[in-house]
């Protein structure tokens, strides 16, 4: 039986590497695109199952990308900015944007009948427009003022309207999920966790928290079982710990 592979950018991340641990852990094969060797654990790092790939996602041509994207049943963008006056405001500024298109590119470009799922990690901060989820007029105020004043925020806006309008419902070789987990924290091991169509509480006044193992988690569920896929596919669902707190 062939294994099913998932191929990973975003992999040395804080939520990256945990996705790509669980899914090893579950026995399956994972290629992860990584700019640093060393920054993934020795064990992971080691693994019989991983296949590295030692470059920026930006930095593969499209040749390349489509190479490593074929025979994959599972993409997974956990890419981010760093926390850093250079990561936030330096280039590339549409780092989440640009890859999303490009992999979903070259998902297009394959010859294959099979459907790729794509899973895009996003923010609770960026509304689903499907929905016309209802928003206060104070936080459309101060998310307009995020919109302008830092980039990642706006470049997450627009990769996840990528997915939901160029990709759409409809695509014979592309289904999506945009997962949107609110404050992210750390937690050693899984907890218990909800997961929502649409936000509820505001991601600006009254924010939940999430931590980034159960992130992981929930990604590593909609790439390996296939209900969890079909109850969420073509979704933005958000994600917080139990309880919300």
């Amino acid at each position: 039986m062939v294994r099913p592979t998932h191929l990973i950018v975003g992999a040395t991340g804080a939520t990256g590497k945990l996705l790509v641990a669980q899914l090893l852990e579950m026995g399956q094969s994972v290629k992860a695109i990584v700019r640093s060797l060393d920054t993934l654990p020795e064990p992971i790092r080691n693994h019989p199952h991983l296949q590295l790939i030692h470059s920026s996602i930006l930095n593969l041509s499209d040749m390349e990308i489509a190479q490593h994207v074929k025979g994959c049943s599972t993409v997974i963008s956990c890419l981010g900015h760093t926390l850093s006056i250079r990561g936030i405001y330096g280039q590339p500024r549409r780092l989440v944007t640009d890859a999303t298109t490009r992999l979903c590119e070259a998902i297009q470009s394959n010859e294959t009948r099979d459907i790729t799922k794509f899973v895009l990690m996003n923010t609770a901060g960026n509304s689903n427009r499907d929905l016309a989820e209802p928003i206060s007029f104070s936080q459309k105020c101060v998310i307009g003022f995020i919109r302008l004043l830092l980039p990642p925020h706006l470049d997450n806006e627009m990769a996840a309207d990528y997915l939901r309008l160029k990709i759409g419902q409809n695509s014979k070789k592309i289904e999506w999920v945009v997962v949107r987990p609110d404050t992210l924290i750390n937690e050693e091991h899984v907890s218990k966790y909800e997961v929502f169509p649409s936000p509820n509480r505001s991601a600006i006044f009254n924010a939940g928290k999430t931590s980034r193992i159960n992130v992981a988690h929930f990604m590593a569920k909609l790439a390996t079982e296939e209900k969890s896929w079909v109850a969420w596919k073509g979704k933005m669902p958000v994600i917080y710990n139990n309880g919300h707190e």
